[in-house]
């Protein structure tokens, strides 16, 4: 069996608008069927499909309308293989290269659906596309993990980076305040200190007035001793012991200093003020904390978003595209940079058709409708791709100009000599039925 599975011959005739065509594809390359609209060309595929793909391609009306004459389809592959449907029922008939019968079961083996079908690949939406390339390739599902961590990721870093700039602009917008304590102050806390240094100062008076008594009392008693010298010896006691309290009851200067209460009576008088700064102090200092967070939770997502996108970019690196410059990103199918929508009409023939011969590396051929999108150079480029990449597609164009193989006028098809295919059985008219009259 070659490696790569190819329509050598077809013959159709009475299937849906086909009264009678003979085509021989070319090889590699692109064969292209022409003619007008209604004429046939689309059901000239329509034929191959259902004969290759199977009964579920059957079309609800395979038989041309008007004929008599059954459905008749031939397909000679380059395997050996002839496939042929026939008879009422249009019944498959598979024959190998060494006369033997097979069935629809082998043919699944080397002919690729999508090939028969590339207009359902083609009309898939990006997402699709990118599916079918993704399965083939082997990686689809540890992308989709990947793509939908990264959207996890993404997202929530989105959350994370909006919250952070709502924090950010709430905290720049607090005031804050210099010279003010870091935690709030309590009122009983400056009445109790107040208190303290006012009993102290209190302490202070009453050992100032008492120091001052003592002294007075010394003066009388100098004074007395004067004048009575008779008692000098009992008010010399009495001095001693004066002297002796004069000396427990002096204090430094630094003890008898007062202390101002003055800074806390004013602090008791602005403490609403005070800690009203002191609340937006603190409620700032949060406030940068959290944006400070959020910020660094935005950074670390950043880094695992491009932890994921690093993964995603080796494993497709790693993966064997079936065309040099397509890709996948975010579940999109790219080819030369551009998404499907933006690629050529060739280039889009390109991808489709790569993508469904790498389904099926044993199929060889790709079908394809309508063609007429395609200017003529376009149409050459294509085809020149085809005959480099080993492919054979035939196709069906409004045309019926030189790069057109044949065309189909009115179910036939004619060659570039302008030879009509002609059926291998003429339509005639059924033959009258005689019926005994009795003489009469």
């Amino acid at each position: 069996m070659e490696d790569k599975v190819k329509i050598t011959s077809l013959e159709l005739e009475n299937v849906k608008r086909v009264k009678a065509v003979r085509i021989e594809p070319t090889e590699n390359g692109l064969t292209v069927i022409g003619g007008k609209n209604n004429n046939g060309k689309t059901s000239v595929l329509d034929a191959i499909v259902w004969t290759l793909g199977g009964d579920k391609n059957r079309p609800s009306q395979p038989k041309r309308e008007g004929s008599m004459i059954d459905p008749h389809m031939k397909i000679v592959l380059n395997n050996g293989f002839v496939v042929e449907r026939v008879g009422k029922n249009s019944t498959l008939k598979v024959t190998d290269p060494s006369g033997n019968k097979a069935g629809q079961k082998l043919l699944d083996t080397f002919i690729s659906q999508f090939a028969l079908n590339i207009p359902k690949f083609m009309e898939a939406n990006d997402k699709e596309k990118a599916n079918t390339l993704l399965q083939i390739i082997g990686v689809g599902d540890q992308l989709t993990q990947m793509d939908q961590e990264e959207l996890r990721l993404y997202n929530r870093r989105t959350e994370i980076g909006r919250i952070a700039d709502q924090k950010k602009k709430y905290a720049d917008e607090l005031p804050e305040w210099d010279s003010v304590p870091g935690e709030i102050i309590s009122a009983s806390d400056l009445i109790e200190q107040q208190q303290e240094i006012l009993a102290r100062n209190g302490q202070r008076q009453q050992w100032i007035r008492e120091y001052d008594r003592i002294l007075d009392d010394i003066r009388k008693a100098e004074d007395r001793i004067e004048e009575y010298k008779k008692m000098i010896r009992d008010q010399e006691v009495q001095l001693k012991d004066l002297y002796e309290k004069k000396t427990t009851a002096q204090k430094s200067p630094k003890e008898l200093e007062m202390e101002s209460t003055t800074e806390l009576e004013a602090n008791i008088q602005q403490i609403d003020v005070i800690n009203s700064k002191i609340r937006q102090n603190i409620d700032k200092k949060r406030a940068v904390e959290e944006a400070d967070d959020y910020k660094g939770q935005y950074d670390d997502l950043t880094v695992k978003i491009n932890e994921v996108r690093d993964a995603r970019m080796k494993l497709l690196e790693g993966a064997e595209m079936p065309l040099a410059g397509l890709s996948i990103d975010h579940g999109l199918l790219i080819y030369k940079g551009q998404q499907w929508d933006n690629m050529s009409g060739s280039d889009q023939l390109k991808v489709a058709a790569s993508i469904v011969r790498k389904l099926n590396p044993q199929c060889g051929f790709v079908l394809m409708d309508k063609l007429e999108q395609m200017d003529l150079d376009t149409l050459k480029d294509f085809g020149s791709w085809l005959e480099k990449e080993n492919l054979q597609v035939i196709a069906t164009r409004v045309s019926t100009g030189d790069e057109c193989t044949i065309y189909i006028e009115d179910g036939y098809s004619i060659d570039k000599n302008g030879q009509k295919t002609a059926a291998v059985k003429e339509e005639k008219a059924p033959a009258q039925k005689w019926t005994w009259n009795g003489g009469k």
